[in-house]
This record gives structure tokens, sequence and C-alpha cells, in this order.
């Protein structure tokens, strides 16, 4: 079971991923985690991806497309779900060029839609449980709203990412995001518009509450 998720930076994507994943017992392959790797070893890619990163500039293809490629053609799990990529048109091209040359089968495409002007304010607020970035805590939603400085769901140490609390850069992230000419949305309308391409697309209200996000999540996933 292959899936590849699409949603907005605080549209909740990886609370509902999580989902998918732990569904299907999938590999959750997330750009943002493999670059933190790279970052954090001080590797040479890690370093060049860094530089893009830290000005919510879109990492260039000649360091994304290959990585992310390779850990999907290693995976060993029952599947993967990639989260994270493709965040262009040409990605989103290349990454099912890669997978029709493969024989790989692409079985859901999810797309978690959500204004923009809300994505932002949720990602302020959000904060990141050091056991489990995905715990869902965010001081500007009171139904995750985390416990003081504590994760809601398991009491770990929270911070917050310093990216998240850069205006600038949330939006030079969302202006990527957003580009339905070239960018993320673009690599979207990509595989919503595919004919034939084997895959079912569902279609996701990101202003709805998680509950009832994952009940109609999990209805489509069979």
């Amino acid at each position: 079971m292959n899936i590849l998720i699409f949603g907005p930076n605080g549209s909740g994507k990886g609370t509902q991923g999580t989902l998918a994943r732990d569904k299907y017992g999938l590999d959750h392959i997330e750009s943002g985690a493999i670059f933190r790797k790279h970052i954090g070893g001080g590797t040479e890619l890690g370093l060049k991806a860094k530089a893009f990163i830290n000005k919510g500039e879109l990492v260039p293809d000649d360091i994304t497309i290959p990585m992310v490629l390779d850990v999907l053609a290693n995976s060993d799990k029952n599947g993967w779900l990639l989260d994270g990529f493709p965040r262009s048109l040409v990605q989103g091209e290349k990454l099912w060029e890669s997978l029709q040359k493969s024989g790989e089968k692409l079985d859901y495409v999810i797309e978690i839609k959500l204004p923009r002007d809300i994505a932002k304010a949720r990602i302020m607020g959000r904060r990141l449980c050091e056991n489990n970035p995905n715990h869902p805590n965010n001081v500007g939603i009171p139904v995750i709203a985390p416990d003081g400085d504590k994760c809601r769901v398991c009491g770990g140490a929270l911070s917050a990412r310093q990216d998240d609390q850069d205006a600038a850069a949330i939006d030079q992230r969302h202006d990527i995001y957003y580009d339905e000419k070239t960018g993320t949305m673009a690599a979207c309308n990509f595989y919503k518009n595919m004919k034939n391409g084997g895959f079912k697309y569902i279609e996701l209200n990101g202003e709805d509450s998680i509950t009832a996000i994952k009940d109609y999540l999990m209805s489509q996933l069979v």
C-alpha cells in the first residue's frame, strides 16, 4: 500500500498521515525528517539543504529528488506514506515517472484543503513534542492545547521550531505550496486531474475537527 499526502503546513497533515500509516503499517517517509536527519548529522547534503530551508525556500531538485526516490526504493515495510514531497510540479512529474518505471503502484492520493490564513495561524501556534512530533499540540486551538509546556498526549517537553515563529518564512513556504502554476498545488492538481492513474484521490476539509477528518479519512481507506 503506497500513499501520497498533500496539505499546507499547519493543515494537520502529520496527524492524519500517521493514522493512515498505522492503519496499513507503512513506512512514513517525511521529506522534512530526511532533511533534518542530514542536517543534524552535519552531512554535506544536509548543509546544502539547510541554507535553503532556513530562508524558507524550496530545496533544489538535484538535492531532493534523488534522496527521496532512494528512500522509497529501499523501504522494507508494507508500503510507504510520502509526506512533504513533491513540492513542485516538476517533482510531481518526476515522482510519477519513477513509479511508472519501477512498476511501483500508487494506491491513494490524499489532499487536505485549508485556507492560507488559517494555516499560517496554526503554524505559529503549534508546538513539537520531544517524543513524537506528530502528537497534536497547538496553543491556538483549544481542543489540542498543550498542558502548559508539556505534551497533551504523553507529557513530553515541548518546543517551537524557530522557523514556525518567522512570519516571513511561513509566507515564503506558503507561496510555494499554494502556487498552482509551478508549486505544490500544481503537483497536487497534476495527480487530481490524472485520468486512469490507478489510485483513489481523497479530499479532506482541513477546517473540520481532527476527529471528523479522521473518521472521513478512515471511511475512504479500504
